[in-house]
């Protein structure tokens, strides 16, 4: 991923929240915890992980405007820019 330094730490950021999360959730089924707080804390998982993917395609978008591409590559299209953000949806 390319982008500012910002942007990059923004995203990572929310990765290693989603991280502490997904562990959380995994400990709390080794622990028989019950359903309403595990599907909870996955949710929380979920909601970070689309954040973090918005982010990036939001970075994508900025680039293409801008006429940049990651590693001196070409832009994404439109078309390409628009399949990843429907990835996420």
């Amino acid at each position: 991923m390319s982008g500012n330094e910002e942007t990059t730490a923004q995203v990572l950021n929310r990765l290693r929240r989603a991280q502490g999360q997904l562990a959380g959730v995994i400990t709390m089924i080794e622990q028989g915890r019950g359903c309403k707080d595990v599907v909870t804390q996955l949710a929380a998982v979920s909601k970070a992980l689309d954040r973090a993917g918005f982010k990036i395609v939001a970075s994508g978008l900025r680039e293409c405007l801008a006429g940049e591409a990651a590693n001196g590559g070409e832009p994404l299209t439109e078309a390409e820019l628009e399949k990843l953000f429907l990835s996420l949806a």
